[in-house]
Parts: C-alpha cells; structure tokens; sequence
C-alpha cells in the first residue's frame, strides 16, 4: 500500500466534535446526552459512510482498480457516498439499485445525485438483488455492468475493512462515554464502534430495519475482522418504526420536537430513530443515575 494513502486527499476533520446536550428527558435521570457529530467528518461522506468507506478506497487503489462496483436502494446512502468518493477520488463507479420498476422513472434526488457524481445506475428485481452475494448472482451481475475488473464494496459499505475503519470511532470515546450508541442498518458501524471502546464501555445498536437478524450479521462482520465476535455490545430492536425508512407519526413529533429544542437538524432514516430510542429508554430507567451515553450522529437530512 502507498506510503500516503489516497483517501488523505479527502481531508476529514476528526476527531468529530463529542458535544453536551441539555436534555431534562435524561438530566431528571441523571444520566448526561452527548452527541458524537460525525455528520462532521467530511461534506460529501458524512459519518459512518466515510469510516466505512476509507479503507476499502485505499484497498481498491493499491489493489489498481479503476472502478467500484456496490449496492443499495432507492434512498441508499452509501450510494451517494460511494459516488462521491469516485468522483474525488477518480474511480469509476457503478450502483446496483434494487427494484427494476424504477428503470423508466425520474431519478428521486438521492439517485440523481448518484449520477450527478458520475455513477452509472443499474436496476436489477428485487429477487435478484436479494441474492446478490451468491457468487453466481454476483459474477452475473459483473457480467451485465461490465464490472469484471471492479472492487466490490457490499451494501451499506460493511465488510471487515469497514470494520476497522470504525474502530476508531470506538478509540475517539474511550474514557467520554459509559455507553456508545449508534442506530444499525447493516451493522459493520457498531461491530468496529464497540471493538475500538475501553474495558467497560458498551455499544448499544438501534437497528432501523425489523426482522432480528442484525446480531448475527454483527457478530459474522466482527469475527471476519478480528476473529472472534465481542461481548461489549446489545441490540434494542423495538425502535424500527415498520422497516427501513418507516415512520410514524410519534417518530416525526419527536424528531420535530428534538430539532426545536436542540437546533440539530435530524436524519430522519437512521438518526431520529436513534435519539427517540434513547429518550425511551432513559425514560424506562435502562441507564443507571450518572450514565454517561454517546449517540453518534451518522448524518444530516437529505433533500
């Protein structure tokens, strides 16, 4: 690998700013709210995308591909970031978009973006994009985008590159926190968060997609990564709201009200989902009186 990695071209600012939030929902618990602003990190790679993100550009950049090959959907975030790094970075980049009935539609503006930044779309059906990891599939999809040559970047960015990456979100909080936690699409953030913490920090995840199979896909990524799974994290799988990008409408009261008293704009997908679960479960008394808890702030809101 290059003694100067590529990636030190995007000038990140870390460490991302820990800052106190005055909340009576946590103080009348005694338990103190910071936000970990990684939406900070970088304009067009905010939070975990680029942490997730940074190792796997320099591996493709040493390995001398000229191209990213990944996935997502409609509203995906780590297209958009995937995109952005080729267009800094000088990769080609392809995104195979799940739902092929979106083919002959307008671009929404997160897909539009993509390809604003270069990428070239590819829509595949929802059963086929289902199976992408199969190697069959997979070497299919290769075929049809001519991507042979590509790196492949899986969804949502986790694989164990990404996983280290996030360590370091994990060593930014040593000793500032009691408890690390971070709302979970695919869940390579909260396997390196909670395997860069201290003795006796935990990593809470909030998973934003239903269907209980995060912890296994957790404990999958962290065993690819550092051999073994850790025993320093917990899911709370109540907070989803119906499913990936679902609300409701006490979601959105909470999320405007949030925005109201703190001036924080909230990512309404990952973020608000994260700091709703939270004041829940302050309110429930899960954290003891002199608590201390980090919510990562992954992202800012997207027209």
């Amino acid at each position: 690998m290059p003694a100067t990695p590529p990636t030190s071209g995007l000038h990140p600012r870390l460490p991302t700013p820990l800052q106190p939030v005055a909340d009576p929902r946590f103080e009348v618990r005694g338990v103190r709210l910071l936000l970990k602003r990684d939406d900070r990190i970088h304009p067009d790679l905010p939070g975990n995308k680029y942490r997730k993100l940074v190792l796997n550009l320099d591996e493709a950049r040493a390995a001398g591909h000229a191209t990213l090959l990944t996935f997502g959907g409609a509203y995906s975030n780590h297209l958009r970031a995937t995109a952005a790094a080729g267009r800094l970075l000088g990769f080609g980049t392809v995104g195979v978009v799940r739902g092929d009935e979106l083919a002959g539609r307008p671009l929404n503006p997160s897909l539009a973006q993509c390809a604003a930044d270069g990428m070239w779309l590819h829509f595949v059906d929802r059963s086929t994009y289902r199976q992408k990891r199969d190697p069959v599939v997979l070497a299919e999809l290769r075929r049809a985008t001519a991507t042979q040559d590509a790196y492949v970047i899986p969804e949502g960015g986790s694989n164990a590159l990404a996983v280290h990456g996030c360590t370091a979100l994990g060593e930014e909080l040593r000793g500032r926190t009691d408890v690390a936690a971070v709302a979970c699409g695919t869940g390579g953030t909260l396997a390196g968060l909670a395997a860069g913490l201290s003795p006796g920090q935990r990593a809470l995840g909030i998973p934003v997609l239903k269907g209980g199979f995060l912890g296994s896909e957790i404990q999958g990524l962290q065993r690819a990564a550092f051999g073994a799974p850790g025993d320093n994290w917990t899911l709370d799988e109540r907070f989803h709201c119906g499913g990936y990008a679902r609300t409701t409408g006490e979601l959105t009261a909470f999320a405007d009200d949030f925005e109201d008293r703190h001036g924080l704009p909230v990512e309404r997908v990952y973020v608000a989902k994260l700091l709703f679960a939270l004041t829940a479960l302050s309110e429930e008394g899960a954290f003891a009186p002199g608590t201390t808890v980090a919510a990562v702030i992954t992202g800012t809101p997207t027209s």
